[in-house]
């Protein structure tokens, strides 16, 4: 297992204070040496997910190698807040590509090192949901039947935020977004981490902004492996799901509590760790502070969609043996 939890938690919380730590266990955040690679001045919106994940990850990954890192970072929220013409707020070697061809982008780039011998510089390829499960698929599937090397991560916010919240394949069932206004429907989307696991790469995990340790071990673990890696970072978007921006983390706590997002590590194609839960929620308690799922709730209450939601969420508590028996 990648990461060991630490046992000391704040009383009535699951945060735990790096001045109870010794400096080893730390996370990388608690650093005054971490590289800042997303620095301040970007333009993301308050309680942004995806920029709290892209700076937990890439200083992570910074670390792992030394500082010997280049990123490609396809067109999406990310790449529109954090380089706005002519600033840029990437502390890092930073390349901005298409919005379908990032992966085909960092292919290029790896072996472009490889040319010059230069093994010590390793390669991330980073984008949305859109990037990744829609626009970006095939280059994306590609990189992982050739094995290449490069860790691809995917910052799921689960729309098309940067656009105007547009469904993509990874909007859940019942969300409502701009193009579809009653609900999305069930039974449609991809799970791209698992399509990652069938193409038998060294690794895939994922991971949320709620377990900032958990993520940065996994950070650690991918650039132990050279070939394809594929991380899935849960995201929330204040603006496109409709909460509070200063519950971001919060919500993706309940994400992971409920099941509805679970938190593993596949090596080769198979699963060798999960994120068990610690208390185990109902699914209500994740929906119904976004009011992206607030016909759910009112004028009435739509009882047969949330429990296919919570068959969902408990579906994947046994696929994961996500809670002790």
């Amino acid at each position: 297992m990648a990461f060991q939890p630490v046992k000391y938690y704040q009383t009535g919380t699951f945060t735990v204070g790096n001045r109870l730590l010794p400096p080893e266990t730390r996370s990388v955040q608690a650093d005054l040496r971490r590289t800042n690679s997303l620095n301040s001045g970007h333009r993301a919106c308050q309680g942004c997910g995806e920029a709290l994940g892209a700076r937990y990850a890439i200083d992570a990954a910074m670390e792992a190698t030394q500082r010997q890192l280049v990123a490609a970072n396809a067109t999406g929220c990310l790449e529109v807040f954090s380089t706005p013409y002519p600033e840029t707020s990437w502390q890092i070697p930073w390349i901005h590509s298409l919005f379908g061809n990032t992966a085909a982008v960092a292919t290029g780039i790896a072996a472009a090192l490889k040319a010059k011998n230069r093994s010590d510089v390793r390669v991330i390829a980073q984008g949305g949901d859109g990037g990744t499960t829609d626009i970006g698929f095939g280059c994306l599937s590609g990189m992982f039947e050739r094995n290449d090397d490069v860790l691809y991560i995917c910052y799921d916010n689960e729309a098309y935020m940067n656009t105007g919240v547009q469904r993509s394949s990874a909007t859940p069932p019942a969300a409502r977004t701009a193009t579809t206004t009653r609900g999305n429907a069930f039974g449609q989307g991809k799970n791209i981490p698992r399509i990652a696991m069938a193409h038998g790469i060294p690794y895939v995990a994922t991971a949320t902004i709620a377990e900032l340790r958990d993520l940065e071990a996994k950070v650690r673990r991918a650039m132990e492996f050279r070939g394809a890696r594929y991380l899935h970072i849960f995201v929330s978007c204040p603006l496109g799901w409709g909460h509070a921006a200063d519950k971001s983390v919060h919500i993706a706590r309940l994400a992971k509590e409920t099941g509805i997002f679970p938190v593993f590590e596949a090596e080769h194609g198979e699963v060798v760790s999960v994120s068990k839960i610690r208390r185990r929620l109902p699914v209500e308690a994740y929906l119904e502070p976004q009011r992206r799922f607030a016909h759910l709730f009112a004028p009435t209450l739509n009882t047969e969609a949330i429990a296919r939601i919570q068959e969902m969420a408990d579906g994947n508590i046994r696929k994961y043996g996500l809670v002790d028996a």
